[in-house]
């Protein structure tokens, strides 16, 4: 995970078995000698630990050790920090800091009778540093929060403006660095940044896809999740997350020729179950990266995929499997229709739009009084087409 951060070049590793967990320090006394000497030779800057590390741990290991350190959650808060180019992208990222900080402050201070003075309620004889700090931090969270309520409020306007739009909406959700970016971009003809590093997608985006046959949708490119992803960061991202509540497919994009495969879509649906994603919402799992598996392993897949409903390999670098994995998407919108004729007045000029926007019109007559329209339609579309003012 350190390489995805630019500027880090990683010197060493090292696995530490843990029989107890030190309060103090993390490592027990004589590990903690022994990492100061090999950091030492090597001239260590920067230290990450892949795992949580309280504040008191964090202060007592980058003093005995002169290093900074980083844990688990710090180190990706500074990955989505590089990876933002989005006004809300910043925002999200900024107010997940700001919480991960506030519980951090600890370390700035040896001392917490450190005092400062002040006149009034605020600031008062009495008050500690950290306790300013602490104050100071929570009126930047409030800000940034109402800041992106007005996000998920505009979110939540285009959300319900799609909903009277006639074109499902299709989610690719996964694992970070699973390919979703590279599959969006087969599949839309986008040109979404795409790289092979962790959170290369933090901001979603939406294109319009027309499947085989004929039918448009729009596609959802979405946030990669991670294992052990931090209550912050779940938190800051909610309204991005979100977008998946409202699709009508899910797209579960796996690399399936990384080693922790399973483990890692075990993870996002975790995740997917924690968002409060409806289990009645289809789901198509896609094993992406076919083109990274060895010809042994390949040919398992390959069956093990026939023999499974919903699954589809493929390779979004090459575009093997895609065509098959479009065609599948087609068929799971093609619903029973049912003719029916309307009747519109000429003052309802937008429903005639929409119904001539979905391709339901089969047939259209007008007289004075307005349209005749005879329309072939899903049990859903004519719910949508109710709803319409």
């Amino acid at each position: 995970m350190a390489a995805a951060l630019p500027g880090l070049e990683v010197l060493g590793a090292e696995v530490v078995r843990l029989p107890r967990m030190q309060p103090a320090t993390l490592f027990g006394s004589g590990k903690v000698e022994d990492l100061k000497a090999t950091m030492n030779g090597l001239e260590i800057d920067l230290v990450l630990v892949d795992g949580p590390v309280t504040p008191v741990q964090q202060r007592n290991l980058e003093k005995e050790w002169g290093v900074k350190l980083l844990d688990r959650t710090g180190l990706i808060l500074e990955i989505f920090a590089d990876r933002a180019r989005t006004r809300e992208g910043v925002l999200q990222v900024e107010l997940a800091a700001l919480s991960y900080q506030r519980t951090r402050l600890v370390r700035a201070w040896t001392h917490l009778e450190r005092q400062r003075g002040g006149f009034g309620f605020v600031g008062g004889p009495g008050e500690t540093q950290i306790e300013s700090d602490r104050r100071a931090i929570d009126d930047q969270v409030i800000r940034l929060k109402r800041q992106l309520d007005r996000v998920a409020k505009t979110r939540e306007l285009h959300r319900a403006s799609r909903r009277k739009v006639p074109f499902p909406l299709v989610a690719l959700v996964g694992y970070t660095n699973a390919g979703k970016s590279t599959l969006f971009n087969h599949m839309t003809g986008a040109e979404v940044l795409a790289k092979d590093m962790l959170f290369a997608t933090l901001d979603p985006t939406m294109r319009g896809v027309v499947l085989p046959s004929g039918r448009k949708v729009i596609t959802s490119d979405t946030v990669g999740f991670i294992s052990e992803l931090p209550t912050q960061l779940v938190a800051a991202f909610r309204a991005t997350l979100e977008e998946v509540l409202e699709a009508d497919l899910i797209l579960h994009v796996r690399d399936i020729s990384h080693p922790e495969t399973a483990e890692q879509a075990a993870d996002v649906g975790d995740i997917l179950t924690s968002l409060g994603v409806n289990k009645a919402v289809p789901m198509f799992e896609v094993w992406n990266k076919l083109d990274l598996v060895d010809a042994s392993q390949r040919e398992a897949l390959l069956v093990q995929a026939t023999n499974r409903a919903g699954v589809f390999p493929v390779s979004a670098l090459t575009g093997e499997g895609v065509d098959a994995l479009l065609e599948a998407v087609s068929t799971a919108f093609e619903e029973e229709k049912t003719e029916a004729v309307l009747e519109l007045s000429f003052s309802e000029g937008k429903r005639r739009s929409w119904l001539h926007d979905a391709g339901m019109v089969q047939q259209e007559t007008q007289d004075e009084s307005g349209w005749q329209i005879s329309v072939l339609w899903t049990a859903k579309q004519q719910g949508r087409y109710r709803e319409l003012k």
